[in-house]
């Protein structure tokens, strides 16, 4: 699994290394959408909305399966109700954030990672002893090579932020790509730390919900901390994933306000009640095939509009994310 970090990583960094080149260049308050409208014209554009769109709105749908599963295994054997009940808390709670527009979410993100840290080694003075790779098999099935793809490149995007960034730094811009590279190098560092510690105290019991199978091995007290940082994680994530597609549909899309916030909340959980609650399912999707989209059409501009000697970069990215979608499509056909 490591090793899909480190190559994800470097193309998930080359392309938010070129989408934040182009947001420098073009105007502000506007969207990867709107990007594409400039750039590449209103044909294209149309592809970008559908995979915009749907990419955040599949992203949210994701933080919603789970938001609603961690909270009734902290709250269900105290309060009783099912994981429904808990879900429309998490909706709800985040949708009226996103409807209000939060203004302070950089800085809830940033407590948030700061006791995400904290948790981390916590867990790791905590589990010491229980860490174990003695009775750890690995799958030898070459048909599932490419299996973890769109999980880890859905892990490691940030793409629909850049130009939150790039606004909220005003003058100092220039310290964006900096910012883009430390943030997924610092990403990648915690998902191996992390899988590290998991598949060493679960081995091949772990499952796809695996924060819910820990307290089978950790006991409740050190799991219920995990999780309450896990759902401050995937809370801040959702409320700012909401924020940006509400802003797709009103800058780029001439949709009023409360409309927009409607159909950024709502969608993903009519979604939920729909069927569509396989956590591994919806993530490979939406990384494999719409931020794979999104990939494609920012390294296409990057193109157009980049300095020459960076642009045979754009090759290997774009040939990545377009088998990587093959895959995730063949996959989800078969």
């Amino acid at each position: 699994m490591g090793i899909y970090f480190i190559v994800l990583g470097i193309i998930v960094a080359l392309v938010h290394y070129f989408f934040a080149e182009i947001a420098l260049k073009t105007p502000d308050f506007i969207r990867l959408p709107g990007f594409v409208k400039y750039h590449l014209g209103k044909k294209i554009y149309k592809i970008a909305l559908m995979s915009g769109i749907l990419g955040l709105l599949g992203a949210n749908l994701v933080f919603l399966i789970i938001g609603g599963s961690f909270l009734e295994v902290i709250f269900s054997p105290i309060l009783g109700f099912g994981e429904t009940f808990y879900t429309i808390i998490y909706f709800t709670l985040g949708s009226a954030l996103i409807f209000l527009g939060v203004k302070a979410i950089g800085k809830v993100q940033l407590y948030g990672i700061v006791l995400l840290l904290i948790s981390l080694i916590v867990l790791l003075i905590k589990t010491k002893d229980y860490i174990d790779f003695s009775g750890l098999s690995f799958y030898q099935d070459s048909s599932y090579l490419f299996m973890p793809y769109g999980v880890v490149l859905f892990s490691l995007w940030g793409l629909s932020l850049i130009p939150e960034a790039e606004e909220i730094l005003g003058s100092k811009k220039y310290l964006l790509n900096k910012i883009i590279f430390a943030s997924i190098f610092f990403s990648i560092l915690v998902y191996i730390f992390f899988i590290f510690i998991v598949l060493g105290i679960m081995g091949d019991q772990t499952t796809p919900n695996f924060l819910v199978g820990l307290q089978d091995f950790l006991g409740r007290d050190i799991t219920i901390l995990v999780m309450f940082l896990a759902i401050i994680t995937t809370f801040t994530s959702f409320i700012s994933i909401g924020l940006t597609a509400k802003k797709i549909l009103w800058y780029d899309m001439g949709v009023d306000k409360t409309t927009a916030s409607t159909m950024t909340c709502f969608i993903p959980l009519l979604l939920l009640f729909l069927g569509f609650n396989n956590f591994i399912w919806v993530i490979s999707i939406v990384g494999g095939i719409m931020l794979a989209i999104d990939g494609i059409l920012v390294s296409i501009i990057y193109g157009k509009i980049g300095p020459l000697r960076m642009k045979f970069l754009i090759y290997p990215v774009i040939l990545a994310l377009v088998l990587g979608s093959i895959y995730e499509v063949v996959n989800f056909i078969i």
